[in-house]
């Protein structure tokens, strides 16, 4: 029931280029370039995440960390 509420916020959020946890503007974030051209944007609240070539935003997975 929860995931139904949260997930819309949090897609939201991410299309609108803010974190999911403490809604800072992801372009704050300490940015690092990665080989396949993207970029890991690490938030001031710790979550992790990667900016597309499309300037999307999306959160990292495990084996991207």
């Amino acid at each position: 029931m929860f995931k139904n509420i949260i997930s819309p916020v949090q897609a939201w959020l991410l299309a609108n280029g803010q974190c999911v946890g403490c809604g800072t503007p992801l372009e704050k974030g300490e940015k690092s370039k990665r080989k396949d051209s993207t970029h890991k944007i690490v938030c001031k609240c710790g979550r992790i995440f990667i900016q597309e070539k499309n300037k999307k935003y999306r959160r990292a997975l495990f084996e991207e960390v």
